[in-house]
């Protein structure tokens, strides 16, 4: 592993930002070719893109429906984020289709074998991106790289990797459109990914938050019972499963699952559960701070304050949910993972899991774990200067007292005392 000190990155243009002109041609493009964001179109759209017209049951158009009314809502949402957040819906729709196609033509797709999978559970930016990567690294696992998640059903007729040169090719276009991104959440087409992915195949996830101000949207979601989505999320798993066979079981994370323990462990009775526990105030900043960077191309004005203060309610309600449901998993099927414990001892840490789900780690495992570590270190693309006060407008003492309820009950370290 190298011994070089990470590049330390403090952002100054968050309300300002300095455009390159790769950026300024984007933005241009965008509002030259801005879609029409509207159900019908983007259905239509997707069925021109398949050549297919089943998007299984119908019951998906109203949340549909209601994602788009609520992305018209932000009104400061410009022309290549709703360029993007069109190309998300329509590639969702796609998706949507070829799985019924597929389901339809092998229905022992239902079938499948998912075997007793892990599954990582914890607040964005605490620390599950590195521990799924970690723990896949694990052949005797299962897990879905990105290129995979974005389009989950093979084309029919395709060579056997253009999935993953389209993700490569979208992958370099958006590196070179936010360098700075992968310093913050560093991601390759073949990186794992979140199974979210496929729930959004069935428009009921919380992602849209991520990628616009959309309030109408999140109350929608989270007011509606989320088990049926689960179990669409278990038969597209099987349908990947039966497209690229290995071994049965998963290793699967999402931060969604937080707020939704019940039904997880609902659908994966026999899963194990590790939970990733950080201070939120820095969840909160990393989160914030990297939405922010990548407005300077999705909105026509910047607001990282309105970000910070989102972002502080929705941590809440995650942690808040967490809490709530912490009991409905099974004790001897769950361990909740501390922060700080996992970054003093990497492979240890991945010990105690395994032991949870009666995984042996034995020398070879301990090897392929080094091996990720010594390619992938912390801050290998710099280290990020956050300042929650100027930029987000967040003071700290109030966020601390604000979460003390999360500290009590984890452990959990303050890491801005």
């Amino acid at each position: 592993m190298s011994s070089t000190p990470p590049v330390d990155i403090e952002f100054n243009d968050l309300y300002n930002p300095v455009l390159s002109d790769l950026q300024r041609g984007a933005m241009e493009y965008a509002a030259a070719n801005e879609p029409t964001l509207a159900l019908e179109p983007i259905l239509a759209e997707a069925a021109q893109q398949t050549q297919l017209s089943d998007f299984g049951p119908a019951d998906f158009r109203e949340r549909l429906a209601v994602l788009i009314q609520s992305i018209a809502e932000d009104h400061t949402l410009g022309p290549l984020g709703r360029l993007s957040m069109h190309a998300d819906l329509v590639r969702y729709a796609a998706n949507r289709l070829r799985l019924f196609a597929l389901l339809e033509r092998h229905p022992e797709i239902h079938e499948v074998e998912l075997s007793a999978p892990l599954i990582i559970v914890g607040l964005p930016r605490s620390g599950t991106t590195h521990l799924v990567n970690l723990i896949a690294s694990d052949p005797r696992l299962r897990s879905m790289p990105y290129w995979e998640s974005r389009e989950p059903v093979a084309v029919p007729g395709e060579v056997a990797d253009a999935r993953l040169v389209r993700c490569r090719e979208a992958h370099a276009m958006g590196d070179a459109m936010l360098p700075l991104l992968k310093a913050m959440h560093d991601m390759t087409a073949e990186h794992v990914h979140e199974e979210i992915e496929l729930q959004a195949v069935d428009f009921s996830t919380y992602i849209p938050e991520w990628l616009a101000y959309v309030p109408r949207w999140r109350d929608y979601y989270l007011a509606h019972d989320q088990r049926p989505h689960y179990q669409f999320l278990r038969t597209a798993l099987q349908a990947v499963q039966f497209q690229r066979p290995g071994p049965v079981r998963w290793i699967l994370k999402s931060p969604q699952h937080l707020e939704q323990l019940g039904p997880l462990i609902e659908t994966f009775p026999d899963a194990t559960v590790a939970i990733t526990h950080r201070d939120p105030i820095s969840v909160i900043a990393s989160a914030a701070t990297m939405l922010a960077y990548g407005d300077r191309i999705r909105r026509t004005e910047m607001s990282p304050q309105r970000l910070g203060a989102y972002w502080a309610e929705r941590v809440e309600q995650l942690l808040r949910s967490c809490t709530r449901d912490r009991h409905l998993l099974p004790a001897a099927q769950s361990i909740d993972v501390l922060f700080h414990e996992f970054m003093a001892d990497n492979i240890g840490m991945v010990a105690r899991i395994y032991e949870v789900a009666g995984l042996e780690l034995s020398a070879t495992d301990r090897q392929h774990f080094e091996r990720y570590m010594a390619e992938n270190p912390r801050n290998k693309h710099g280290r990020i200067s956050y300042q929650l006060e100027r930029d987000l407008g967040l003071d700290v003492t109030a966020l601390s007292q604000r979460f003390d309820f999360y500290y009590k009950r984890f452990g959990v370290r303050c890491e801005h005392v």
